[in-house]
């Protein structure tokens, strides 16, 4: 997650005050968990921008100026209206923690934590484009490929990045509760892989989107393949294909990626998991 290495990279060189949404009511910015860190020279992330954030880093660089563990307050509430002058209305309660190079591990693994699991299965253009756009959203990506040397030199090192042959071998591997998306070089191995997911899916029901690359005819060609296979229609429905909000008609992987990636949103923002 880019947001996180950049946090973590300047953080094993100066101090910083982690500031987190502890809780929220009504109407207000950003949601529970939303952070940012302020160093003595700038910030990284954002808590929602106008007055509150403004307060926010001046409450933080007090304490980092204090240069002490433990001094300034732990936690302060901000009403967003007559306090601050912002027409959201709500109230936001802020955390606020002085954390220093010996904190990475302990911050990584809790920032790291509350990511969703993704399974991308193919390393092409659409493939390539997705991981840059997802990176620095909350999923902890896994890239599967079959093939030797497909993936770039510089992909993000947040992403976990896996060589598998036969491809869908690495599907009953998977973290519980991943979402999986379907791109292979070959409808052969996109065929197996969702056949892979529907059979994970019959035994575990724990893959709460599989979404399949292709127009509306490759997916009527592979429901008839997978109903030969024995799999019955309203596990056939389970499968999203094609894939990406609608009405973006582009066939760039960029643009293919950016509606993709609004879609996987969609899917966690409609499971709760938000």
């Amino acid at each position: 997650m880019i947001l996180l290495d950049r946090f973590l990279g300047r953080l094993a060189q100066s101090p910083a005050v982690w500031v987190a949404v502890q809780s929220t009511q009504g109407s207000v910015p950003r949601e529970t968990g939303t952070w940012m860190a302020v160093f003595a020279d700038g910030e990284v992330g954002t808590i929602g921008g106008g007055r509150l954030e403004f307060d926010a880093i001046a409450e933080a660089r007090a304490l980092l100026g204090a240069g002490r563990r433990g001094d300034g307050p732990a936690s302060r509430r901000y009403p967003l209206g007559p306090g601050l002058g912002q027409c959201c209305g709500g109230v936001v309660r802020l955390g606020f923690e002085r954390v220093d190079a010996a904190d990475i591990p302990r911050l990584r693994s809790r920032l790291r934590a509350g990511r969703h699991p993704l399974a991308l299965f193919g390393g092409g253009h659409v493939g390539t484009a997705l991981v840059r756009v997802l990176a620095p959203l909350p999923f902890a990506l896994t890239w599967i490929d079959s093939r030797d040397g497909i993936f770039p030199p510089d992909v993000d090192e947040s992403v976990a990045c896996e060589h598998s042959d036969p491809v869908h071998g690495a599907v009953p591997s998977l973290a519980p509760g991943s979402r999986v998306l379907v791109m292979s070089f070959s409808h052969a191995e996109d065929l197996d892989i969702v056949a892979a997911c529907l059979a994970r899916q019959r035994e575990r029901a724990d893959l709460p989107y599989v979404g399949l690359i292709g127009s509306r005819t490759k997916w009527a060609t592979f429901r008839h393949r997978l109903e030969a296979r024995g799999f019955g229609a309203a596990e056939l429905d389970r499968v999203t294909c094609p894939i990406g909000v609608p009405g973006i008609a582009g066939k760039e992987p960029e643009v293919i990626a950016v509606a993709v990636a609004a879609q996987l949103l969609q899917s966690v923002s409609a499971s709760g998991q938000g």
